[in-house]
């Protein structure tokens, strides 16, 4: 149904590590299945969303389904998102949206039409989720355990390093300065080393300040952290910054990803680690 949480839906399945397809009209679904086939079993997990904004073409949907349902080397599963006619029209209010069956019209005669055209549908579905009660976050829950091959809630822990001079992450979500702390960069033989050597991270590390604020920053995220995943949240990017994002911010970076690997799957970059040499990014990943 419009507006039973879509877009959620297939947010979740992304992060399951699906690939996705919005709205694919069901007479594709035959040269999808096609290009699949050939695609030598790198597209093995598929979810493909199939609603009545394509409804010229729903007629051949049932007709494609049962195609489906006889390609032995595909196992078919429907998954149908409901809702009450009340949450639905709630929604479509919250979002100032028309429906699409109904554009012109109120939105609870376009879901009464979509509930009929639908009902067929909805019988065949091996999976019906009513989300009239469920938030956001309970919906990607149900989800994820349902299709997680790990039956466990992704969650990735993304700590980066970087430089304030080459401005902040735009996609952090928490940002820690550490510019307070002693800095390598004015020890002549350290300055064109990074914090990924041994002797610039022991340096950082072994000043009393820098272990206090290890201290109360693993403390924060040991706390802070089982919440973010509670709330459903895909991946928390933490940043911390030195002045270039060389030598401190890389060696704090090193020490929180492989201090919380234990408990999180964890993934590093270093964002601006050879800006000065003019060379690209540095990057290197660690999952647990």
């Amino acid at each position: 149904m419009s507006g039973a949480g879509k877009t959620v839906a297939i947010q979740s399945f992304e992060d399951l590590g699906f690939f996705c397809i919005d709205n694919l009209p069901p007479a594709l679904l035959p040269k999808f299945l096609e290009l699949m086939k050939d695609s030598r079993n790198k597209m093995n997990k598929v979810a493909i969303v199939m609603d009545l904004r394509g409804r010229e073409f729903f007629d051949s949907l049932f007709v494609a389904l049962d195609d489906l349902s006889q390609t032995p080397w595909v196992v078919p599963q429907i998954l149908f998102l409901d809702a009450d006619d009340a949450s639905l029209v709630r929604r479509y209010k919250e979002s100032r949206r028309t429906h699409p069956l109904a554009p012109l019209d109120r939105p609870l005669e376009g879901i009464k039409l979509e509930r009929h055209l639908l009902d067929e549908l909805k019988g065949r579905a091996q999976l019906i989720y009513n989300t009239s009660q469920l938030k956001p976050r309970e919906l990607r829950e149900k989800i994820t355990m349902e299709f997680s091959t790990s039956k466990q809630p992704v969650f990735t822990v993304n700590v980066m390093s970087f430089g304030f001079k080459h401005g902040i992450p735009i996609d952090a979500d928490l940002v820690f300065d550490v510019r307070f702390l002693p800095n390598p960069h004015y020890i002549e033989h350290m300055r064109p080393q990074t914090g990924l050597e041994e002797e610039v991270s022991t340096y950082v590390l072994k000043w009393s300040e820098t272990k206090k604020f290890l201290e109360k920053v693993t403390d924060l995220l040991t706390f802070m952290l089982p919440y973010y995943k509670r709330e459903g949240k895909s991946q928390l990017i933490i940043a911390i910054g030195c002045t270039g994002g060389q030598h401190r911010s890389v060696a704090l970076t090193e020490y929180l990803a492989n201090y919380f690997k234990k408990d999180y799957t964890t993934q590093i970059s270093h964002r601006d680690i050879e800006k000065r040499k003019g060379k690209q990014d540095v990057k290197k990943t660690e999952a647990t």
